[in-house]
Protein backbone atom coordinates (compact mmCIF):
# COMPACT_ATOMS: atom_id res chain seq x y z
CA UNK A 1 0.00 0.00 0.00
CA UNK A 2 2.92 2.56 0.77
CA UNK A 3 4.32 1.78 -2.37
CA UNK A 4 0.87 2.57 -4.36
CA UNK A 5 0.97 6.06 -2.43
CA UNK A 6 4.48 6.93 -2.83
CA UNK A 7 3.05 6.51 -6.55
CA UNK A 8 0.60 8.30 -6.77
CA UNK A 9 1.77 11.28 -4.68
CA UNK A 10 5.00 11.26 -6.90
CA UNK A 11 1.79 11.64 -10.19
CA UNK A 12 0.69 14.65 -8.58
CA UNK A 13 3.49 16.44 -8.51
CA UNK A 14 2.16 18.60 -11.99
CA UNK A 15 -1.47 18.66 -10.85
CA UNK A 16 -1.10 20.10 -7.71
CA UNK A 17 0.65 23.32 -9.53
CA UNK A 18 -2.27 23.67 -11.54
CA UNK A 19 -3.59 27.74 -10.89
CA UNK A 20 -7.02 28.20 -9.81
CA UNK A 21 -7.66 29.26 -13.45
CA UNK A 22 -6.75 25.68 -14.57
CA UNK A 23 -9.05 24.12 -12.43
CA UNK A 24 -11.82 26.25 -13.35
CA UNK A 25 -10.87 25.20 -16.95
CA UNK A 26 -11.00 21.72 -15.96
CA UNK A 27 -14.77 22.58 -13.76
CA UNK A 28 -15.66 24.29 -17.15
CA UNK A 29 -14.69 21.39 -19.72
CA UNK A 30 -16.33 18.54 -17.46
CA UNK A 31 -19.69 20.36 -17.02
CA UNK A 32 -19.62 21.01 -20.69
CA UNK A 33 -19.06 17.41 -21.15
CA UNK A 34 -22.36 16.58 -19.85
CA UNK A 35 -20.84 14.82 -16.65
CA UNK A 36 -22.29 16.54 -14.14
CA UNK A 37 -25.70 15.71 -15.60
CA UNK A 38 -26.43 12.88 -13.36
CA UNK A 39 -25.64 10.88 -10.43
CA UNK A 40 -26.38 7.40 -11.44
CA UNK A 41 -24.01 4.34 -11.56
CA UNK A 42 -22.80 3.15 -14.69
CA UNK A 43 -25.50 0.30 -13.70
CA UNK A 44 -28.52 2.68 -13.58
CA UNK A 45 -26.97 4.76 -16.50
CA UNK A 46 -27.89 1.59 -18.79
CA UNK A 47 -30.74 0.68 -17.10
CA UNK A 48 -32.89 -0.27 -20.35
CA UNK A 49 -30.18 -2.49 -21.52
CA UNK A 50 -29.60 -4.02 -18.19
CA UNK A 51 -33.15 -4.73 -18.15
CA UNK A 52 -33.66 -6.52 -21.68
CA UNK A 53 -30.83 -8.35 -20.88
CA UNK A 54 -31.48 -9.88 -17.47
CA UNK A 55 -34.92 -10.72 -18.38
CA UNK A 56 -33.67 -12.74 -21.34
CA UNK A 57 -34.89 -10.39 -23.84
CA UNK A 58 -31.73 -10.29 -26.22
CA UNK A 59 -33.12 -8.91 -29.40
CA UNK A 60 -34.16 -5.92 -27.57
CA UNK A 61 -30.77 -5.49 -25.54
CA UNK A 62 -29.33 -5.57 -28.39
CA UNK A 63 -31.38 -3.10 -30.14
CA UNK A 64 -30.65 -0.99 -27.35
CA UNK A 65 -26.87 -1.60 -27.98
CA UNK A 66 -27.08 -0.84 -31.39
CA UNK A 67 -28.96 2.58 -30.73
CA UNK A 68 -26.24 3.37 -28.46
CA UNK A 69 -24.01 5.11 -30.82
CA UNK A 70 -22.26 7.45 -28.31
CA UNK A 71 -21.12 5.03 -26.23
CA UNK A 72 -19.36 3.05 -29.70
CA UNK A 73 -17.00 6.01 -29.53
CA UNK A 74 -17.03 7.33 -25.89
CA UNK A 75 -14.94 6.27 -22.57
CA UNK A 76 -16.83 3.63 -22.40
CA UNK A 77 -16.62 2.12 -25.66
CA UNK A 78 -14.71 -0.80 -24.14
CA UNK A 79 -17.87 -1.82 -21.97
CA UNK A 80 -19.61 -1.16 -25.35
CA UNK A 81 -17.75 -3.81 -27.93
CA UNK A 82 -17.42 -5.89 -25.01
CA UNK A 83 -21.41 -5.88 -24.15
CA UNK A 84 -21.97 -6.81 -28.07
CA UNK A 85 -20.11 -9.07 -28.17
CA UNK A 86 -21.13 -11.22 -25.47
CA UNK A 87 -24.80 -10.74 -26.56
CA UNK A 88 -23.97 -12.16 -29.91
CA UNK A 89 -22.54 -15.02 -28.93
CA UNK A 90 -25.32 -15.75 -26.73
CA UNK A 91 -27.85 -15.47 -29.80
CA UNK A 92 -25.63 -17.62 -31.87
CA UNK A 93 -24.01 -15.20 -34.45
CA UNK A 94 -20.74 -16.53 -33.53
CA UNK A 95 -18.89 -14.18 -36.59
CA UNK A 96 -20.21 -10.96 -35.65
CA UNK A 97 -19.69 -11.31 -31.92
CA UNK A 98 -15.61 -11.90 -32.78
CA UNK A 99 -15.90 -8.36 -34.71
CA UNK A 100 -16.55 -6.97 -31.73
CA UNK A 101 -14.60 -9.04 -29.12
CA UNK A 102 -11.74 -8.25 -31.53
CA UNK A 103 -12.50 -4.39 -31.55
CA UNK A 104 -12.24 -4.52 -27.48
CA UNK A 105 -8.94 -6.50 -28.01
CA UNK A 106 -7.22 -3.79 -30.41
CA UNK A 107 -8.76 -1.38 -27.89
CA UNK A 108 -6.36 -2.14 -25.22
CA UNK A 109 -3.29 -2.59 -27.32
CA UNK A 110 -3.61 0.45 -29.17
CA UNK A 111 -4.35 2.20 -25.63
CA UNK A 112 -2.84 5.46 -25.17
CA UNK A 113 -3.08 7.65 -21.90
CA UNK A 114 -5.29 10.68 -22.07
CA UNK A 115 -3.03 12.76 -19.90
CA UNK A 116 -5.58 15.70 -19.84
CA UNK A 117 -7.79 13.38 -18.55
CA UNK A 118 -5.67 11.54 -15.77
CA UNK A 119 -4.98 14.76 -14.57
CA UNK A 120 -8.33 16.10 -14.42
CA UNK A 121 -9.35 13.23 -12.32
CA UNK A 122 -7.48 14.57 -9.78
CA UNK A 123 -9.33 17.25 -9.49
CA UNK A 124 -13.14 16.09 -10.47
CA UNK A 125 -13.43 12.30 -10.46
CA UNK A 126 -12.39 9.54 -12.35
CA UNK A 127 -15.48 8.72 -14.83
CA UNK A 128 -13.96 11.32 -17.35
CA UNK A 129 -11.19 8.89 -18.27
CA UNK A 130 -11.50 6.30 -20.48
CA UNK A 131 -12.55 2.89 -19.13
CA UNK A 132 -9.26 0.05 -19.85
CA UNK A 133 -11.19 -2.95 -18.57
CA UNK A 134 -9.88 -5.31 -15.44
CA UNK A 135 -7.41 -7.51 -15.88
CA UNK A 136 -9.43 -10.47 -15.64
CA UNK A 137 -12.19 -8.96 -18.54
CA UNK A 138 -9.90 -8.79 -20.60
CA UNK A 139 -8.94 -12.71 -20.49
CA UNK A 140 -12.54 -13.34 -20.60
CA UNK A 141 -13.48 -11.43 -24.27
CA UNK A 142 -10.77 -13.92 -25.44
CA UNK A 143 -12.35 -16.92 -23.62
CA UNK A 144 -15.53 -15.81 -25.38
CA UNK A 145 -13.43 -15.48 -28.74
CA UNK A 146 -11.92 -18.35 -28.77
CA UNK A 147 -14.95 -20.39 -27.92
CA UNK A 148 -17.21 -18.89 -30.57
CA UNK A 149 -14.09 -20.04 -32.96
CA UNK A 150 -14.15 -23.67 -30.92
CA UNK A 151 -18.29 -23.43 -31.66
CA UNK A 152 -17.39 -22.58 -35.33
CA UNK A 153 -14.91 -25.72 -35.77
CA UNK A 154 -12.17 -22.87 -36.70
CA UNK A 155 -9.19 -24.34 -34.95
CA UNK A 156 -6.57 -22.15 -36.67
CA UNK A 157 -8.67 -18.94 -35.63
CA UNK A 158 -8.85 -20.45 -32.03
CA UNK A 159 -4.76 -20.91 -31.45
CA UNK A 160 -4.22 -17.67 -32.14
CA UNK A 161 -6.33 -16.67 -29.35
CA UNK A 162 -4.95 -19.05 -27.51
CA UNK A 163 -1.54 -17.58 -28.04
CA UNK A 164 -3.09 -13.72 -27.07
CA UNK A 165 -4.46 -15.49 -23.92
CA UNK A 166 -0.80 -17.09 -23.36
CA UNK A 167 0.87 -13.32 -23.82
CA UNK A 168 -1.80 -11.94 -21.15
CA UNK A 169 -1.54 -14.34 -18.73
CA UNK A 170 2.36 -13.94 -18.78
CA UNK A 171 1.47 -10.01 -18.61
CA UNK A 172 -0.80 -10.40 -15.30
CA UNK A 173 1.55 -12.90 -13.99
CA UNK A 174 5.24 -10.41 -14.45
CA UNK A 175 3.15 -7.39 -12.73
CA UNK A 176 2.46 -9.26 -9.75
CA UNK A 177 5.21 -10.89 -8.95
CA UNK A 178 4.39 -11.64 -5.05
CA UNK A 179 2.07 -11.66 -2.41
CA UNK A 180 -1.72 -13.76 -2.28
CA UNK A 181 -2.78 -11.73 -5.45
CA UNK A 182 -4.94 -12.39 -8.86
CA UNK A 183 -1.82 -13.65 -11.14
CA UNK A 184 -3.02 -16.33 -12.98
CA UNK A 185 -6.18 -17.93 -14.13
CA UNK A 186 -6.90 -21.22 -13.24
CA UNK A 187 -9.70 -21.64 -16.09
CA UNK A 188 -7.62 -19.68 -18.54
CA UNK A 189 -5.07 -22.33 -18.52
CA UNK A 190 -7.56 -24.82 -18.85
CA UNK A 191 -9.20 -23.84 -21.35
CA UNK A 192 -6.10 -23.22 -23.58
CA UNK A 193 -5.10 -26.09 -22.61
CA UNK A 194 -8.84 -27.53 -24.25
CA UNK A 195 -7.88 -25.68 -27.62
CA UNK A 196 -4.15 -27.53 -27.81
CA UNK A 197 -6.58 -30.58 -27.31
CA UNK A 198 -8.52 -29.84 -30.54
CA UNK A 199 -5.73 -29.62 -32.19
CA UNK A 200 -4.73 -32.88 -31.44
CA UNK A 201 -1.60 -30.89 -29.86
CA UNK A 202 -1.21 -33.37 -27.11
CA UNK A 203 2.12 -32.16 -25.36
CA UNK A 204 1.05 -27.98 -25.28
CA UNK A 205 -2.39 -29.33 -23.90
CA UNK A 206 -0.58 -31.27 -21.17
CA UNK A 207 1.59 -28.26 -20.20
CA UNK A 208 -1.48 -26.08 -20.29
CA UNK A 209 -3.65 -28.61 -18.17
CA UNK A 210 -0.46 -28.86 -15.85
CA UNK A 211 -0.48 -25.02 -15.36
CA UNK A 212 -3.86 -24.83 -14.55
CA UNK A 213 -3.62 -27.64 -12.08
CA UNK A 214 -1.01 -25.64 -10.13
CA UNK A 215 -3.10 -22.18 -10.14
CA UNK A 216 -5.72 -24.34 -8.67
CA UNK A 217 -3.80 -26.21 -5.64
CA UNK A 218 -1.91 -22.79 -4.96
CA UNK A 219 -3.93 -19.69 -5.63
CA UNK A 220 -7.92 -20.72 -6.38
CA UNK A 221 -8.39 -22.90 -3.60
CA UNK A 222 -7.55 -20.45 -1.61
CA UNK A 223 -8.32 -17.01 -2.76
CA UNK A 224 -11.87 -18.25 -4.27
CA UNK A 225 -12.71 -21.49 -2.94
CA UNK A 226 -12.49 -23.08 -6.20
CA UNK A 227 -10.58 -26.31 -6.52
CA UNK A 228 -9.05 -28.50 -9.58
CA UNK A 229 -12.25 -30.25 -11.19
CA UNK A 230 -11.94 -34.03 -11.82
CA UNK A 231 -12.40 -33.17 -15.72
CA UNK A 232 -8.72 -31.62 -15.43
CA UNK A 233 -7.02 -34.27 -13.86
CA UNK A 234 -8.34 -36.87 -16.37
CA UNK A 235 -7.29 -34.33 -19.09
CA UNK A 236 -4.13 -34.20 -18.19
CA UNK A 237 -3.31 -37.85 -17.46
CA UNK A 238 -4.89 -38.68 -20.54
CA UNK A 239 -2.37 -36.09 -22.55
CA UNK A 240 0.41 -36.89 -20.56
CA UNK A 241 0.03 -40.45 -21.51
CA UNK A 242 -0.57 -39.33 -25.39
CA UNK A 243 2.44 -37.26 -25.07
CA UNK A 244 4.65 -40.26 -23.81
CA UNK A 245 5.19 -38.72 -20.98
CA UNK A 246 5.02 -41.92 -18.61
CA UNK A 247 7.20 -40.32 -15.74
CA UNK A 248 4.77 -37.33 -15.64
CA UNK A 249 1.79 -39.90 -15.81
CA UNK A 250 2.57 -41.85 -12.77
CA UNK A 251 3.66 -38.58 -11.07
CA UNK A 252 0.18 -37.13 -11.41
CA UNK A 253 -1.99 -40.30 -11.12
CA UNK A 254 -0.13 -40.85 -7.45
CA UNK A 255 -0.62 -37.07 -6.66
CA UNK A 256 -4.41 -37.07 -7.80
CA UNK A 257 -5.21 -40.53 -5.86
CA UNK A 258 -6.18 -41.83 -9.21
CA UNK A 259 -3.73 -45.09 -9.40
CA UNK A 260 -6.54 -47.14 -11.23
CA UNK A 261 -6.66 -44.69 -13.90
CA UNK A 262 -6.10 -45.85 -17.56
CA UNK A 263 -6.29 -44.05 -20.77
CA UNK A 264 -8.60 -45.95 -23.10
CA UNK A 265 -9.75 -44.14 -26.37
CA UNK A 266 -13.78 -44.03 -26.40
CA UNK A 267 -15.82 -45.04 -29.22
CA UNK A 268 -17.80 -41.74 -30.87
CA UNK A 269 -17.24 -38.37 -30.18
CA UNK A 270 -17.43 -35.89 -27.40
CA UNK A 271 -19.57 -32.95 -26.11
CA UNK A 272 -17.56 -30.14 -23.92
CA UNK A 273 -20.75 -28.35 -22.48
CA UNK A 274 -20.08 -24.73 -20.27
CA UNK A 275 -23.05 -23.59 -18.33
CA UNK A 276 -22.21 -19.94 -17.82
CA UNK A 277 -24.24 -19.02 -13.88
CA UNK A 278 -25.58 -16.26 -13.15
CA UNK A 279 -24.59 -12.51 -13.64
CA UNK A 280 -21.22 -10.43 -12.29
CA UNK A 281 -21.55 -8.24 -9.40
CA UNK A 282 -22.15 -4.73 -10.34
CA UNK A 283 -19.89 -2.02 -9.47
CA UNK A 284 -21.48 0.52 -7.24
CA UNK A 285 -20.62 3.45 -5.16
CA UNK A 286 -20.16 4.22 -1.05
CA UNK A 287 -18.57 7.00 0.69
CA UNK A 288 -16.43 7.44 3.74
CA UNK A 289 -15.77 10.35 6.01
CA UNK A 290 -12.35 10.95 6.70
CA UNK A 291 -11.01 13.83 9.36
CA UNK A 292 -7.56 15.48 9.22
CA UNK A 293 -4.61 15.58 11.69
CA UNK A 294 -2.80 18.38 11.68
CA UNK A 295 -0.52 17.57 14.31
CA UNK A 296 2.70 16.96 12.07
CA UNK A 297 5.03 19.52 10.60
CA UNK A 298 5.63 17.26 7.43
CA UNK A 299 2.54 15.14 6.63
CA UNK A 300 -1.02 15.62 6.19
CA UNK A 301 -2.91 12.39 7.77
CA UNK A 302 -6.14 11.46 6.75
CA UNK A 303 -8.05 9.12 9.59
CA UNK A 304 -11.38 6.96 9.17
CA UNK A 305 -11.10 5.28 13.04
CA UNK A 306 -14.26 3.24 12.39
CA UNK A 307 -12.46 1.41 9.26
CA UNK A 308 -9.02 1.64 10.75
CA UNK A 309 -7.18 3.67 7.99
CA UNK A 310 -4.52 6.14 7.98
CA UNK A 311 -3.01 8.12 4.79
CA UNK A 312 -0.23 9.99 4.97
CA UNK A 313 0.49 12.96 2.24
CA UNK A 314 3.71 15.31 2.56
CA UNK A 315 2.83 19.10 2.72
CA UNK A 316 6.04 19.17 0.81
CA UNK A 317 3.69 18.74 -2.17
CA UNK A 318 1.18 21.56 -1.45
CA UNK A 319 1.21 25.24 -2.10
CA UNK A 320 0.89 27.64 0.67
CA UNK A 321 -2.80 28.73 -0.39
CA UNK A 322 -2.99 25.42 -0.75
CA UNK A 323 -2.80 24.02 2.82
CA UNK A 324 -4.11 27.37 3.91
CA UNK A 325 -7.35 25.71 2.54
CA UNK A 326 -6.62 22.52 3.80
CA UNK A 327 -5.83 24.05 7.44
CA UNK A 328 -9.71 24.44 8.10
CA UNK A 329 -11.05 20.97 6.92
CA UNK A 330 -11.85 18.65 9.42
CA UNK A 331 -14.21 16.23 8.35
CA UNK A 332 -15.25 15.56 4.67
CA UNK A 333 -16.79 12.92 2.08
CA UNK A 334 -14.77 10.37 -0.43
CA UNK A 335 -17.00 8.40 -2.69
CA UNK A 336 -14.89 4.96 -3.88
CA UNK A 337 -16.33 1.82 -6.09
CA UNK A 338 -17.31 -1.15 -4.21
CA UNK A 339 -18.60 -4.44 -5.53
CA UNK A 340 -22.24 -5.88 -4.67
CA UNK A 341 -22.76 -9.61 -5.81
CA UNK A 342 -25.62 -10.61 -7.48
CA UNK A 343 -25.85 -14.16 -6.19
CA UNK A 344 -26.73 -17.02 -8.25
CA UNK A 345 -30.18 -18.63 -8.25
CA UNK A 346 -29.43 -22.42 -9.34
CA UNK A 347 -26.91 -23.94 -7.09
CA UNK A 348 -25.73 -27.16 -9.41
CA UNK A 349 -26.22 -28.65 -12.79
CA UNK A 350 -25.98 -32.04 -14.20
CA UNK A 351 -26.47 -33.29 -17.99
CA UNK A 352 -28.36 -36.81 -18.33
CA UNK A 353 -27.10 -38.48 -21.71
CA UNK A 354 -28.41 -42.16 -21.79
CA UNK A 355 -28.98 -42.71 -18.41
CA UNK A 356 -25.51 -41.60 -17.63
CA UNK A 357 -25.49 -38.70 -15.19
CA UNK A 358 -22.26 -36.29 -15.83
CA UNK A 359 -22.33 -33.20 -12.85
CA UNK A 360 -21.20 -30.05 -14.20
CA UNK A 361 -18.21 -28.98 -12.03
CA UNK A 362 -17.61 -25.13 -11.06
CA UNK A 363 -14.20 -23.57 -12.73
CA UNK A 364 -14.59 -19.75 -12.36
CA UNK A 365 -15.87 -17.97 -10.21
CA UNK A 366 -15.91 -14.51 -11.92
CA UNK A 367 -17.60 -12.74 -9.24
CA UNK A 368 -15.02 -13.54 -6.65
CA UNK A 369 -12.18 -12.54 -9.05
CA UNK A 370 -13.62 -9.25 -9.43
CA UNK A 371 -14.19 -8.37 -5.58
CA UNK A 372 -10.18 -9.50 -5.22
CA UNK A 373 -8.88 -7.15 -8.15
CA UNK A 374 -10.59 -4.55 -6.52
CA UNK A 375 -9.59 -5.43 -3.47
CA UNK A 376 -5.98 -5.49 -4.33
CA UNK A 377 -5.85 -1.99 -5.62
CA UNK A 378 -7.80 -0.53 -2.68
CA UNK A 379 -4.91 1.36 -1.53
CA UNK A 380 -4.43 3.11 -4.83
CA UNK A 381 -8.17 3.94 -5.24
CA UNK A 382 -8.36 5.02 -1.07
CA UNK A 383 -5.13 7.76 -1.76
CA UNK A 384 -6.51 9.10 -4.98
CA UNK A 385 -9.72 9.81 -3.75
CA UNK A 386 -8.25 11.11 -0.88
CA UNK A 387 -5.73 13.47 -3.19
CA UNK A 388 -8.61 14.50 -5.17
CA UNK A 389 -10.39 15.77 -2.54
CA UNK A 390 -7.93 17.71 -0.76
CA UNK A 391 -7.08 19.81 -4.02
CA UNK A 392 -11.03 20.31 -4.83
CA UNK A 393 -10.80 21.83 -1.16
CA UNK A 394 -7.26 23.62 -1.77
CA UNK A 395 -8.86 25.00 -5.32
CA UNK A 396 -11.76 26.01 -3.29
CA UNK A 397 -9.97 28.41 -0.51
CA UNK A 398 -7.98 29.44 -2.92
CA UNK A 399 -10.64 31.23 -5.37
CA UNK A 400 -12.63 32.23 -2.21
CA UNK A 401 -9.78 34.34 -1.58
CA UNK A 402 -10.40 35.88 -4.56
CA UNK A 403 -14.08 36.17 -4.66
CA UNK A 404 -16.08 34.81 -2.02
CA UNK A 405 -19.27 33.83 -4.12
CA UNK A 406 -17.31 31.90 -6.48
CA UNK A 407 -15.73 30.20 -4.15
CA UNK A 408 -19.34 28.56 -2.72
CA UNK A 409 -20.13 27.69 -6.14
CA UNK A 410 -16.86 26.08 -6.21
CA UNK A 411 -17.38 24.72 -3.70
CA UNK A 412 -20.84 23.34 -4.36
CA UNK A 413 -19.58 21.84 -7.44
CA UNK A 414 -16.66 19.93 -5.75
CA UNK A 415 -19.54 18.10 -3.76
CA UNK A 416 -21.68 17.36 -6.91
CA UNK A 417 -18.76 16.05 -8.82
CA UNK A 418 -17.18 13.57 -6.16
CA UNK A 419 -17.67 10.36 -7.38
CA UNK A 420 -16.39 6.79 -8.15
CA UNK A 421 -16.02 5.05 -11.03
CA UNK A 422 -18.67 2.51 -10.85
CA UNK A 423 -17.90 1.09 -14.38
CA UNK A 424 -17.23 -2.76 -14.91
CA UNK A 425 -18.38 -5.84 -17.54
CA UNK A 426 -21.77 -6.55 -15.52
CA UNK A 427 -22.70 -9.37 -18.41
CA UNK A 428 -20.16 -11.78 -17.40
CA UNK A 429 -21.46 -14.48 -15.67
CA UNK A 430 -21.05 -15.00 -12.07
CA UNK A 431 -19.61 -18.50 -12.54
CA UNK A 432 -18.65 -20.84 -15.15
CA UNK A 433 -19.02 -24.82 -14.99
CA UNK A 434 -18.29 -27.29 -17.51
CA UNK A 435 -17.74 -30.95 -18.05
CA UNK A 436 -16.41 -33.11 -21.03
CA UNK A 437 -19.12 -35.77 -21.69
CA UNK A 438 -18.73 -39.12 -24.42
CA UNK A 439 -21.47 -38.99 -26.87
CA UNK A 440 -22.25 -41.88 -29.48
CA UNK A 441 -21.84 -41.59 -33.24
CA UNK A 442 -25.23 -39.99 -34.73
CA UNK A 443 -27.86 -38.25 -32.90
CA UNK A 444 -28.43 -37.95 -29.11
CA UNK A 445 -30.52 -36.04 -26.66
CA UNK A 446 -29.05 -34.83 -23.78
CA UNK A 447 -30.98 -33.36 -20.48
CA UNK A 448 -29.48 -30.37 -18.47
CA UNK A 449 -30.74 -30.31 -14.82
CA UNK A 450 -30.52 -26.90 -13.27
CA UNK A 451 -30.88 -27.35 -9.45
CA UNK A 452 -31.86 -24.53 -7.17
CA UNK A 453 -32.37 -24.76 -2.92
CA UNK A 454 -35.23 -21.68 -3.61
CA UNK A 455 -37.68 -23.74 -6.32
CA UNK A 456 -38.27 -26.79 -8.33
CA UNK A 457 -35.65 -28.35 -10.88
CA UNK A 458 -35.27 -27.07 -13.97
CA UNK A 459 -34.92 -28.86 -17.26
CA UNK A 460 -33.79 -28.71 -20.72
CA UNK A 461 -33.04 -31.15 -23.77
CA UNK A 462 -30.65 -30.65 -26.45
CA UNK A 463 -29.57 -32.42 -29.35
CA UNK A 464 -26.48 -33.29 -31.39
CA UNK A 465 -25.53 -35.02 -33.84
CA UNK A 466 -21.86 -36.58 -34.02
CA UNK A 467 -19.32 -38.06 -35.81
CA UNK A 468 -16.23 -40.31 -34.99
CA UNK A 469 -13.63 -38.17 -33.14
CA UNK A 470 -15.55 -34.75 -33.07
CA UNK A 471 -15.52 -32.94 -30.86
CA UNK A 472 -18.77 -30.59 -30.52
CA UNK A 473 -18.84 -27.17 -27.95
CA UNK A 474 -21.69 -26.09 -26.55
CA UNK A 475 -22.48 -22.91 -23.91
CA UNK A 476 -25.48 -22.84 -21.98
CA UNK A 477 -26.53 -18.98 -20.41
CA UNK A 478 -28.80 -19.15 -17.11
CA UNK A 479 -29.21 -15.19 -16.35
CA UNK A 480 -31.96 -15.66 -12.99
CA UNK A 481 -29.89 -14.20 -9.96
CA UNK A 482 -31.07 -14.77 -6.21
CA UNK A 483 -32.46 -11.30 -5.95
CA UNK A 484 -31.85 -7.97 -7.66
CA UNK A 485 -29.48 -5.94 -6.35
CA UNK A 486 -32.14 -3.16 -5.73
CA UNK A 487 -33.28 -5.48 -3.12
CA UNK A 488 -29.53 -5.54 -1.45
Amino acid sequence: MDTNLRSIVNGQQSSRRLSTIDYRLAALTFILGGLLSSCATYYQANHEFNQSFETGQIEPALKTLRGNTRQATGRDRFLHFVNRGLVLSVLGKYEESNEFFEQAFLFWEDFKIDYFSEGASYLLNPTITVYRGEDHEHLMLLYYKALNFLKMNKIDEALVECRRLNIRLQQLSDRYSSGNRYKHDAFINNLMGIIYDADKDYNNAFIAYRNSWDAYKNEYEQMFQVGAPLQLKKDLLRTAWLSGLTEEFDHYKTEFAMGDYQFKKSDGGELIFFWHNGLAPVKTEWSINFSIDHRSNNFLIFNNQELGLSFRFPKSNYSQDQLQGLARMEFFRVAFPRYIERPTFYDKAEIEVEGVKYGLEPAENISKIAFKALEERMGFEFGKALARVALKKAAEHALKKENENMGAVLGLFNSLSEKADTRNWQTLPHSIYYARIPLPVGETTIRLNLESKSSQPRDQSFTYRVTDGQVLYHTFTSLEVAYSIYQH
